[in-house]
């Protein structure tokens, strides 16, 4: 890229927040309070009398960002590294507390000089203008910035070189700064804000059908109900992983699928995902306004519980998958609810089985993962892959208690009230055998996705099975 003076001995001076980093530090480091000592958060409200420079001190002392992970704009790391090779000085400059500047400073290697917020100073615009100019006088280096905070840094710069969130803010840049260059562009793709709804994992709101197909309602109120609880709990489960994802940003950047999501790969800033976590939340409630009040009940409480998860319980050994669980339930309890059907112990009993065996399975599928690539733990989590001779043996266990249920429900008098040929479902059991046991297999092998509901909606094997069982049921009743 062609910069004027280039090759000079003028300071090239970065910004970090935005610019350097694709991400902001001081909102990845209030993810990581929350994440991990969410009470530390009220310790921190006092310091914000006292000014930004001193939260910012404060927060630094107990929140990690993980600066070696997080990520870096790579347009700007080229312009660094082609000021180093021509001898140029280059300075980081930022906002952000100075042991984050520093950390960043030494994992990008060869910075000569840092300016950055020390507790007493909130090194941003005329501040930090200021002291550049202090450093090197006016027009003595170039600045690379990213938001209209910079502006008064640009008037002391030599150069004036921008990351631009929107083609409006680099007309607004070039206006002001007729020879300034665009160095990058970090306009959001809406590729990335459909990405982050993870919209394969609707596939488990399918279960909202069961209730009113186990009790046979096949007429248009109860699939019209269904239908619109189907989507509040899409729009709720999106809104939750979002929030999920924002928790979990340091692991998910160490995972070798995870880290390409739009937030851990800082495609999706983190202002923008909780924008759209809000409103996709505040449009499940709307929906829900329009099912009986218990289905509004039933989604706070799974909205509730995800988050718990996300904050607590995702760390906790054997709790995370009973927790895992019981979100899955959930979506039947909710289902029940939409169509106003009286639950029925047996399909409570299955889903206690067949929801926890899937979700230990999925706990499994990582471990086999973190044991092939020869990691003894995993990384957020509270299991160790030896672990995995233990939770094989209880997936299993619970997959197979869930077809007991199965056959003592064929074998009780309510079946014959609902079923003409209720004989005939004895057939669906070998299938749930079978594909317990191959779903078991497979995550033994780590052939299988880390989430068994997700491979199910992809494998054939698993629909053909789906749709053997769906003819088994249809010719008994």
């Amino acid at each position: 890229m062609a910069i004027q003076a280039l090759d000079d001995r003028h300071p090239l001076v970065v910004d970090v927040d935005g610019t350097l980093v694709k991400s902001d530090l001081l909102h990845e480091a209030l993810l990581h309070v929350i994440a991990h000592r969410p009470s530390y958060l009220f310790r921190l409200v006092p310091h914000l009398a006292q000014g930004k420079a001193a939260f910012k001190a404060r927060l630094a002392e107990c929140a990690d960002p993980t600066i070696a992970s997080v990520p870096l704009r790579e347009e700007v790391v080229t312009l660094i590294r082609e000021a180093q090779a021509a001898g140029r000085p280059v300075v980081l400059a930022s906002a952000s507390d100075h042991r984050y500047v520093e950390a960043l400073a030494e994992r990008i290697g060869g910075i000569d000089r840092i300016f950055a917020s020390d507790g007493n100073h909130n090194l941003a615009g005329r501040r930090k203008a200021e002291a550049l100019e202090a450093a090197f006088g006016r027009g003595g280096f170039d600045y690379i910035g990213d938001r209209p905070v910079d502006f008064p840094v640009w008037r002391s710069a030599r150069n004036v070189l921008a990351v631009a969130a929107s083609d409006r803010f680099a007309a607004k840049v070039n206006r002001a700064f007729p020879d300034a260059t665009i160095v990058a562009r970090q306009t959001v793709r809406p590729r990335s804000y459909l990405k982050v709804l993870r919209v394969h994992q609707w596939t488990k709101n399918l279960l909202l059908f069961v209730p009113a197909v186990a009790a046979h309602k096949f007429n248009q109120d109860a699939l019209a109900a269904s239908a619109l609880a189907f989507m509040c709990f899409c729009f709720a489960a999106s809104s939750a992983y979002i929030i999920n994802d924002l928790l979990d940003l340091p692991n998910d950047r160490h995972h070798h699928r995870k880290r390409n999501r739009p937030t851990a790969s800082g495609d999706l800033p983190i202002t923008h995902a909780l924008i759209e976590s809000a409103m996709l939340a505040l449009v499940a409630i709307l929906g829900a306004l329009a099912l009986p009040p218990r289905f509004l009940l039933v989604l706070g409480t799974y909205f509730g519980a995800t988050l718990l998860y996300s904050l607590v319980l995702k760390r906790k050994v054997l709790i995370d998958v009973i927790a895992l669980g019981g979100l899955y339930t959930l979506r039947v309890f909710a289902g029940l609810a939409a169509v106003t059907v009286t639950a029925s112990p047996w399909l409570l009993m299955f889903c206690l089985c067949q929801f926890l065996s899937l979700a230990v399975i999925k706990r499994c599928s990582e471990l086999v993962f973190w044991r092939d690539a020869g990691q003894e733990a995993v990384t957020g989590r509270g299991y160790k892959t030896r672990d995995l001779a233990v939770l094989m043996p209880i997936a299993a266990a619970a997959g197979y208690g869930a077809v007991l249920v199965v056959t003592l429900y064929l074998s009780s008098p309510e079946v014959v009230a609902l079923y003409r040929h209720p004989a005939r479902l004895w057939l669906v059991c070998p299938l749930l055998l079978y594909w317990i046991s191959r779903v078991l297999i497979l995550a033994n092998r780590g052939e299988l996705h880390d989430d068994p509901v997700i491979f199910a909606s992809r494998d054939r094997v698993s629909w053909l099975t789906g749709f053997l069982t769906a003819v088994i049921v249809a010719v008994s009743i």
